[in-house]
């Protein structure tokens, strides 16, 4: 029986349009006990999409159905599956007032939250770290170096572990090392742990969850869990419970990366 709590949805501008009622079916067909939804949430009202396809959230106008259609699925499957409406949170450096607004908004909505770091500021401009190898590798340019943007995201993701979003603010942080989503072409000569080590304290300090994503195994430039299994372990020692999500963006990838995870680590979760 699985638990999957980072499922994307056809409301993903990025994402397919298979419909939420295929993915509840899919998602019994491989005999899942519950599923999160967790949609991008709408940006912040005041930030412009850097994606060079303006796509990465939902936008504002489409989160009244998104949750009205959660809720009814929610109801008419109650029998057969814990369904929960979620969201994906961005932390935007500089935009944590309209991230709580936005939180206190849609917060009492939710049954579920995730927190997640897509976006790096540099020099008062945003650029989306996980759009692709080419964004990426201008990113590199940009930032001066790998090893810049490697300690832009975790300082980043510091920060948003930290950060006040007031009392709606997610309790599980997002793919801790999506910065690595293109690592076997950008490889990086620190050893991740030195990176994450500071990231899981603060997660244990807080009493948070983490995400652990099976959506790198899909990637071509991958090919690994967020995080990699010996930093979930790392976790899973801190007593960091350890939450699964395939982070699909179709039907079909629900389940992803999960054979290829340690499932012992999710006891805790």
């Amino acid at each position: 029986m699985i638990i999957d709590k980072h499922v994307h949805t056809p409301y993903c501008p990025h994402g397919s349009t298979d419909k939420i009622d295929t993915y509840i079916k899919q998602a019994l067909d491989l005999h899942y006990q519950e599923i999160s939804f967790t949609e991008h949430a709408p940006l912040p009202k005041g930030f412009h999409d850097p994606a060079p396809d303006k796509d990465s959230a939902m936008e504002w106008a489409s989160l009244p159905s998104y949750l009205k259609e959660l809720q009814k699925m929610k109801s008419y499957y109650a029998s057969t599956i814990k369904i929960n409406i979620g969201l994906e949170v961005d932390y935007i450096d500089g935009y944590e007032i309209e991230t709580r607004e936005l939180l206190s908004e849609i917060g009492p909505s939710l049954d579920d939250s995730i927190l997640s770091v897509h976006f790096l500021k540099k020099e008062e401009k945003y650029y989306c770290m996980d759009f692709s190898e080419e964004e990426f590798e201008r990113m590199v340019e940009i930032f001066g170096g790998l090893s810049s943007v490697y300690e832009s995201y975790y300082s980043t993701l510091l920060k948003s572990i930290g950060s006040n979003l007031g009392p709606y603010k997610p309790k599980r942080i997002g793919h801790i090392t999506l910065v690595e989503k293109f690592k076997k072409k950008f490889p990086h000569t620190t050893p991740t742990m030195e990176y994450t080590a500071p990231i899981l304290d603060a997660i244990a300090l807080k009493g948070y969850e983490l995400d652990y994503n099976g959506a790198g195994f899909v990637k071509p430039l991958c090919g690994d869990s967020y995080p990699p299994t010996h930093i979930a372990k790392e976790a899973h020692k801190r007593k960091i419970p350890l939450i699964y999500g395939s982070d699909a963006h179709t039907a079909k990838g629900l389940a992803q990366g999960y054979e290829g995870m340690d499932k012992d680590l999710f006891k805790l979760g």
